[in-house]
């Protein structure tokens, strides 16, 4: 099985620490962020394409084409356009199956392993204030029904946390917009469901790294995924 990483984006809230350094390899306990992904990641992935663009050249640098004992394939997202967009730039590298993750997250390794076990599927995350996340409107059965971003009440606190259990099936549906430069990959699974189930998988665990303040916070929370 293969996994996606999406590691393009140029960290702009992260700065001044992605100024010379791309967020995925800024460091968590002395080791890059994105190798904490790597070694996270269930036993059924054989094959890692990572979607670079920023600092392209660190992250190729210091992973080479093989990282503990998986084959790894880089692939360029000349245009950054988005989560939708970035799976777009390796569709003819992707096998039937694959799950994509944020580059820029900490996932836990029980909770890919419940993804990979799943034909389509996202990781949530119950969170107390939702309002700022997009969240999940499901089922009884617990299937997806629509994504609602950015949610004027809290009635409905599973977030997505940014991994998918996918096929090849998502590209037969146009990106979705999301502004006018970017397409939304969670948006574009969501239009899925008028064929297909899609299953929503609460996490055990997880951790958005999406500040300098959140780094921080992370050299203690990777405690939680050992």
């Amino acid at each position: 099985m293969q996994a996606v990483i999406m590691a393009a984006g140029e960290g702009t809230r992260m700065r001044p620490l992605t100024y010379k350094m791309p967020k995925p390899m800024l460091l968590i306990k002395d080791k890059p962020l994105l190798e904490w992904t790597l070694s996270f990641l269930p036993r059924e992935i054989s094959e890692v394409i990572i979607i670079v663009n920023y600092l392209a050249d660190r992250i190729q640098n210091y992973f080479g084409d093989s990282f503990g004992g998986r084959k790894i394939k880089y692939v360029f997202q000349k245009e950054l356009n988005g989560t939708g967009g970035a799976l777009h730039a390796c569709r003819d590298y992707l096998q039937d199956r694959f799950i994509v993750v944020n580059g820029d997250d900490l996932f836990y390794k029980k909770d890919l392993e419940k993804l990979c076990g799943e034909n389509l599927a996202i990781l949530a995350c119950e969170v107390d204030d939702p309002r700022k996340y997009g969240v999940f409107k499901m089922d009884k059965e617990g299937n997806l029904i629509d994504i609602i971003e950015r949610p004027q009440t809290k009635d409905l606190r599973l977030i997505n946390t940014g991994a998918y259990a996918l096929n090849k099936n998502f590209f037969d549906y146009d990106l979705v917009p999301i502004t006018e430069t970017e397409y939304g990959l969670p948006q574009t699974v969501a239009k899925m469901t008028d064929k297909y189930k899609v299953k929503i998988i609460p996490a055990e665990h997880w951790f958005s790294v999406g500040s300098p303040g959140d780094l921080e916070k992370a050299q203690t929370e990777i405690e939680k995924f050992l």
